[in-house]
């Protein structure tokens, strides 16, 4: 069958495993029937095919809820960092997008038109405090002063945008805010208070501090970069945080990896998950400055965290259910008739990879979790890993084949 195509008698997955589904997960290789409106028809060993129906053959691969990734950057056009959704989305297997932060509510109308409609992928967004959202990331910080805020327009446009808007998101470490410090992630925490949404808070170099942003948050909140290795920001640095972040984790404060260009370390995953903190989501932080250094994808971000120690079913569940209860979507029934079908098939594949994280630090990868197909309704679409361009991409390091220089 072709690459991605609407099947119009409907489509027969066959020879699959099911994993990360919850409780009463089929433990043997399935069929599953899709009708032409994309429900799930039947789920069990060696179905028919009723005439017209398309096959794809899983040939015992796993297939699991289609990948969620919590953080990436996808205003592509409208901010200096955003890639395009088809980078990061369907052909990498995940089929929701959640984008945190790229777009504030002065430029919200736009990412919706131009990239959230018009996109094959889901795509739900955080929605910045900052107005500006991240225009010139970096460069412009759009937390500068008070002035910055809107809270009646930001408000009003999550009020008018609640089918894809799932929360507000602040970026809290001092490049961006300066001497403001800790005000700009008690005011995001009110407006989503009043909104009854979850906030989303990038923690890195401080201030304001990890503790700090801890103490704010409440169950549903999250933090992103929640295993990154910044001096003054890890959370193995203190073992005061370290225990804060076991007993916030506890309460329902969600921890997320958005391994981003420099925020995943490592040594600081392996040493918390070794120690029983483990994420409650897996995400990517993708955008332009850490597609081809050091991310590259969803399935190779989920690989990192096997290799530190995660386990298997706990990476799928960390990259299917969890991130979908954060934004709101069905988390049981997945196999069940009826249902939309809403898949990843993929592979774990023997590897020897070696791979940088956001520090610089190497790891080498056995297991390699590596995208074949999507199955959106009854349309699949051929999935595979992204190929970077600059795979010598740690800071200062230039690539031999055209000379690119790394850099965070």
């Amino acid at each position: 069958m072709t690459a991605s195509a609407e099947l119009s008698g409907g489509l027969l997955l066959t020879r699959v495993k099911p994993v990360g589904f919850g409780p009463g997960t089929p433990q043997e290789l399935v069929d599953i029937l899709i009708g032409e409106d994309g429900a799930i028809q039947s789920v069990g060993p060696a179905l028919s095919a009723p005439e017209g129906c398309q096959r794809v053959d899983g040939g015992g691969a796993y297939v699991s809820p289609g990948w969620v990734d919590l953080h990436a950057h996808v205003w592509h056009g409208g901010t200096d960092i955003s890639i395009r959704p088809e980078l990061c989305g369907v052909e990498r297997g995940v089929t929701t997008i959640v984008d945190a932060g790229s777009a504030g509510e002065a430029n919200f109308h736009g990412f919706r038109e131009f990239i959230i409609e018009p996109a094959r992928e889901r795509i739900k967004a955080f929605l910045n405090i900052g107005s500006i959202g991240l225009v010139a990331c970096n460069r412009v910080s759009e937390l500068i002063d008070i002035r910055s805020i809107d809270l009646d327009r930001t408000i009003a446009c999550v009020e008018a945008n609640r089918d894809v808007i799932v929360g507000i998101k602040v970026r809290a470490s001092h490049v961006i805010l300066g001497s403001w410090g800790i005000t700009p992630v008690k005011i995001a925490k009110k407006v989503a208070k009043i909104l009854k949404l979850p906030l989303m808070v990038h923690v890195g170099e401080p201030p304001p501090l990890y503790d700090e942003v801890l103490e704010i948050l409440g169950p549903g909140d999250v933090i992103t970069h929640c295993f990154n290795g910044k001096a003054g920001g890890s959370i193995m640095e203190d073992e005061d945080l370290f225990q804060l972040a076991e007993h916030c984790a506890k309460e329902g404060v969600r921890l997320d990896v958005g391994h981003g260009g420099a925020s995943f370390s490592f040594r600081v995953a392996q040493a918390a998950i070794a120690r029983g903190l483990l994420p409650f989501s897996i995400s990517t932080d993708l955008h332009n400055r850490s597609l081809d250094s050091p991310v590259w994808d969803m399935g190779t971000t989920m690989s990192k965290l096997l290799a530190v120690g995660m386990p298997f079913e706990a990476v799928i569940e960390a990259s299917t259910l969890a991130p979908m209860s954060v934004i709101g979507l069905p988390t049981r029934n997945l196999l069940s008739p009826g249902t939309k079908a809403e898949f990843t098939v993929f592979n774990v594949e023997s590897s020897d990879l070696k791979i940088r994280d956001s520090m610089g630090d190497e790891a080498h990868l056995d297991r390699l979790i590596v995208p074949d197909w999507t199955i959106l309704g009854a349309r699949a679409v051929k999935a595979s890993r992204y190929e970077p361009k600059h795979k010598y991409s740690l800071k200062g390091s230039s690539c031999p084949h055209c000379g690119w220089v790394g850099a965070r």
